[in-house]
């Protein structure tokens, strides 16, 4: 994992065409702005182990964190 330190208003750029730019600071919680491809998907991780686990169960697989269970 690499860890940055970035303040309001400076930005991050993955690869050629995803920028990750720091909006706002506000005690422990921090606002992020993505600009990415239309083709890119974009979610908060506790979103994306759903739309996993739903896809999952669609195909009829066990997620990995059931099957650990």
């Amino acid at each position: 994992m690499l860890v940055l330190t970035r303040v309001v208003g400076e930005t991050i750029v993955i690869g050629d065409d995803v920028w990750v730019k720091i909006l706002e600071v506000r005690g422990s919680h921090v606002r992020l702005g993505v600009q990415a491809p239309r083709t890119v998907d974009i979610h908060r991780a506790e979103v994306h182990r759903r739309i996993q686990a739903q896809l999952a169960r669609q195909a009829g697989e066990v997620p990995a964190e059931e099957a650990a269970s």
